[in-house]
């Protein structure tokens, strides 16, 4: 298996990437920066590329069975918004370009749904995330979700991510549920996952391809 993955430096990103190398798939780890990766690996290449040069991108991802963006602009750049947008379309039409034609777009929670309405779109939702949380849906909404060509996939995390002691020492224990478009809620209501375990979730669906086309999310 030849995965290729876009934000490998990231929090999310760096963890998709040691799962996908503890089940030894070869992974080429795509970032602005491939030096701060701090793994050794007969598996890994490293590439360092800026992805809004498409015709680039698409050059490198050519010949992986997956690619997987799990792009992030940084939730302080005051531009976070437009470019979010502008990066994720840019890793789009890469990737239909390209002999590759498999995307898994690791989103975030606020594309899931609560009654029906989005959680980014509720009065509850955090400010200080809420351009980076709109970009995400709007992307999803409007472009991705309207793609005939790929056979793309769109993850949510879980609402806690990692937020507190008990997540973080769970570290990866291999078990969570997964849903589609609603929160997995656990015995007290919570939707949590470790950011292992999320990584976990995402090289089982590579295997297992259970979600083609469609939007999904997993949770202890």
């Amino acid at each position: 298996m030849k995965v290729a993955l876009i934000g490998a430096t990231g929090y999310v990103g760096n963890a998709i990437l040691k799962e996908l190398l503890h089940r030894q798939y070869d992974v080429t780890a795509i970032a602005r920066n491939s030096a701060k990766i701090d793994i050794s690996s007969d598996h890994l290449t490293r590439r360092d590329l800026n992805i809004f040069n498409t015709e680039g991108l698409t050059e490198v991802i050519s010949g992986h069975d997956v690619v997987i963006s799990a792009y992030n602009p940084g939730w302080t750049n005051p531009n976070l918004h437009e470019e979010y947008l502008k990066g994720a379309e840019s890793i789009q039409k890469a990737v239909e370009k390209s002999d590759s034609k498999r995307l898994i777009v690791i989103g975030g929670a606020g594309t899931l749904k609560a009654d029906g309405k989005f959680i980014v779109d509720g009065p509850d939702f955090p400010k200080e995330i809420y351009p980076g949380a709109s970009a995400v849906k709007k992307y999803f909404v409007e472009n991705l979700s309207k793609n005939e060509t790929l056979d793309w996939q769109f993850f949510s995390p879980a609402i806690e991510m990692n937020m507190f002691s008990e997540d973080k020492d769970r570290g990866r224990t291999g078990k969570y549920r997964y849903s589609t478009d609603t929160p997995v809620l656990d015995e007290e209501g919570r939707s949590r996952h470790s950011v292992e375990d999320l990584a976990v979730a995402i090289a089982d669906e590579i295997e297992n391809k259970q979600f083609i086309r469609k939007q999904f999310t997993a949770a202890y």
